[in-house]
């Protein structure tokens, strides 16, 4: 049969057009096979959220010698929803120090669903946390359900479990955890990734791009707590800060909380007056309903009252629980000391202490405590409970460039909540010093975390597609405000 120049024609375009299908079904299946979830497998229910995928990296815990014991580093990955998404996925680094990331991935996987759409969610939990071989000194139930743990601070308790622990602690600080993020991303395929840091997550973010600019896209840092920052020192005078503006905002609230809490500032001053003699009051505990009695110190009360500052709806109930207090009444105070939601195993006690106790406590000196201190209503609440178990703990190498401010033309999103307790402001400042191209956002209102505050996500999403700090518009948060406090347990009263 001969074939006419019509036919050749066709022929031939039909062999091109076979020839080009099949070119690009083998480089779909050479990306396939290079591709993250190829190392993963679909979440089972005890393992995270069914839409995401999970798995394990081990690395050695010794990363120096490069032997010896292992560590299997749990993995959750929340694949882009799009057919054709970004290569660049975004790491998210937990906060605590303590907190696992792909542990509480049912929870974070939707405060960054916005972002998910373009571009794969990568979470890891920190060497020590989570599924990765926790630095695990959880407290029992019946612990759990002892509110004066948070006063009587149970110092033996984390001696009893650092000497049941299968790991050398002093191998779980900062820059040991940046290496092996690092080496997860070679792991899973990913070349240039974003950051996104929240509180302790942020110094992780810093650490990480300091070792490792050359993988990092852009970075985008919530509530900063940098490396130099000497955890927990500062917590007394940025806490004192917050409280004072709460209590300055119901004073200037002239039709609501100032109404009701006409002398809110001398009543907060005459529950820490009561306090001094430590009182014994009777409650019933907000989680069982059980008939307590339980004395009531200014120890207690200030970590309980800090730890509300950080959220601006509990704070906005502040004014109402420290009125009652002054009146005796600490029932509704003590029910905000049950209130925490996160899921059992999501933190850490030991890597807190693993990651403070190396880098933080070894700079910070008596005068130094007594200087931040003295006349602030936590006073030296952590270091008189938290941070008693350094006297012991093991301390990990820490080498002086750890604390030097990290320099990077990295395209750089900061946000600091303007009512933060703990990572306010003044800290974002100083992290952008040294980010010549980068940009601070202070959201009005906001406490700590400003992620899931107005137009923030819009910002993130924006400076995500296109990584220019100087091209996003912060004027959005100028209506952003600090909730309406309650008045009454019904809730807030009437806004000017």
């Amino acid at each position: 049969m001969v074939l006419s120049g019509t036919s050749w024609g066709k022929l031939a375009r039909m062999r091109l057009a076979f020839v080009l299908l099949m070119l690009v079904l083998a480089a779909a299946c050479q990306r396939a096979a290079e591709g993250a979830l190829d190392r993963l497998h679909p979440c089972q229910i005890a393992e995270g959220p069914p839409d995401a995928w999970c798995g394990t990296h081990r690395v050695f815990e010794n990363r120096e010698a490069a032997s010896g014991r292992t560590i299997a580093l749990k993995i959750v990955v929340a694949p882009a929803l799009r057919r054709a998404p970004n290569p660049d996925p975004l790491f998210v680094f937990e906060g605590g120090p303590g907190g696992g990331a792909a542990t509480l991935a049912a929870q974070r996987i939707p405060m960054f669903r916005r972002f998910q759409t373009d571009r794969d969610i990568v979470l890891i939990d920190q060497r020590g946390t989570g599924e990765s071989n926790p630095l695990d000194c959880a407290r029992s139930d019946s612990d759990e359900e002892d509110l004066r743990q948070i006063d009587d601070y149970p110092v033996e308790r984390f001696r009893t479990c650092l000497a049941a622990l299968d790991a050398d602690a002093s191998r779980y600080t900062t820059a040991v955890a940046a290496d092996d993020v690092d080496e997860v991303r070679r792991y899973l395929g990913y070349g240039p990734i974003n950051l996104w840091g929240g509180s302790y997550g942020t110094r992780a973010a810093l650490v990480y791009l300091k070792r490792h600019e050359d993988a990092v896209r852009s970075v985008v840092l919530d509530g900063v707590a940098p490396p130099d920052m000497r955890l927990p020192l500062y917590m007394a005078r940025d806490g004192q800060r917050a409280l004072d503006r709460l209590i300055e905002a119901c004073e200037k609230d002239g039709s609501g909380c100032a109404t009701s809490y006409p002398a809110l500032r001398r009543t907060v001053a005459q529950v820490w007056s009561q306090l001094a003699s430590r009182p014994t009051v009777s409650v019933r505990h907000p989680r069982t309903g059980k008939p307590l009695s339980i004395a009531v110190s200014q120890r207690l009360v200030a970590s309980i009252v800090f730890q509300a500052l950080y959220t601006p709806e509990v704070a906005a109930l502040l004014p109402q629980l420290l009125t009652d207090a002054s009146r005796g009444d600490f029932q509704g105070l003590l029910a905000l000391a049950s209130s925490a939601d996160l899921p059992k195993g999501a933190m850490s006690e030991g890597l807190f202490l693993s990651v403070v106790c190396s880098e933080d406590m070894p700079r910070i000196s008596a005068d130094d405590i007594a200087r931040e201190t003295s006349g602030r209503f936590i006073g030296t609440v952590m270091f008189d409970t938290r941070m008693k178990p350094c006297e012991f703990w093991p301390k990990g190498v820490v080498d002086d460039e750890f604390y030097t401010p990290t320099a990077s033309a990295r395209p750089t999103l900061i946000f600091s909540g303007e009512d933060d307790p703990a990572t306010p402001p003044s800290w974002g400042e100083h992290v952008a010093g040294s980010l010549p191209n980068s940009r601070h956002v202070i959201v009005p209102g906001a406490g700590h975390i400003t992620l899931m505050r107005g137009c923030v996500q819009d910002m993130v999403a924006a400076f995500l597609d296109r990584p220019d700090p100087a091209a996003i518009d912060p004027s959005c948060v100028g209506a952003l405000k600090r909730p309406p406090f309650f008045t009454s347990y019904t809730g807030p009263g009437p806004r000017p």
